[in-house]
């Protein structure tokens, strides 16, 4: 297949309003393909009618951590057994997980189930976190050799990862390496939605305004556990751990 503009959408969380306004600006960018990045589903109000809505687009891709853990809460033990993870762990294990069970069903979840860790195409590779975990990635910041090493043995022109919440663009020796960044919970300070446009000029990242307030309301209003804490992530754009 020939290196073509694609569109990288991650981490939506159930968002269905940010992923909305996502959709929208892709219709003016007009990819030849969308891969969706894994964290389909994990604190956001609709997480049902975000899996229906990917599925009906047919996007290709990947499951992420959150989507995972929904099948495999023991990996949140494994991944998350610092004492200064401890308030997260017991949030996801008690509260995220249950609620985004009970939403999804389980026909959605064994969808989710069947997605592959790694998508490839045409020189451009899509994982969530790293190509051997969706729980560990690198760091923006991070050194050339750390990202070559997590991701040289991909191949290609192009590698996106999501999971950190952070995008970013870096040209390396061999390939480029890019973050797509957030459909939801974006934790680089700017609260709006975040995907990844790759074609023969190179990858651009593209921010999308939407109405963050509609989807604190819904968390509100349909008693969503842990609501104030997604909100203050949502408006301000930044990562706070819950409350222990």
């Amino acid at each position: 297949m020939p290196f073509m503009r694609v569109a990288v959408v991650s981490d939506i969380h159930g968002n269905l309003s940010a992923l909305e306004a996502v959709i929208a600006d892709l219709r003016a960018v007009s990819p030849d393909l969308v891969v969706q990045g894994g964290d389909l589903v994990g604190s956001g109000s609709r997480p049902a009618e975000v899996i229906d809505l990917v599925r009906d687009l047919q996007w290709p891709g990947v499951f992420g951590n959150t989507d995972e853990m929904l099948w495999a809460p023991e990996r949140l033990t494994d991944v998350l057994k610092s004492p200064q993870l401890h308030a997260l762990r017991k949030v996801l294990l008690e509260d995220v997980v249950p609620a985004t069970l009970r939403a999804i069903g389980h026909e959605r979840l064994a969808w989710l189930r069947q997605l592959p860790a790694i998508w490839s195409a045409g020189g451009l590779s899509v994982v969530h976190a790293s190509p051997s975990t969706v729980w560990r990635a690198p760091m923006p910041d991070a050194a050339d050799e750390e990202f070559e090493t997590t991701y040289g043995s991909l191949g290609g022109r192009a590698v996106v990862y999501g999971h950190i919440h952070r995008p970013f663009v870096r040209r390396l020796a061999t390939f480029t390496i890019a973050n797509s960044g957030s459909v939801s919970l974006s934790y680089d300070g700017d609260p709006r939605a975040s995907y990844a446009v790759i074609d023969d000029a190179g990858i651009t990242i593209r921010r999308i305004s939407y109405d963050v307030e509609e989807e604190i309301s819904r968390l509100l209003a349909d008693g969503y556990p842990q609501a104030d804490w997604l909100a203050r992530i949502l408006q301000t754009g930044r990562y706070v751990p819950p409350a222990d």
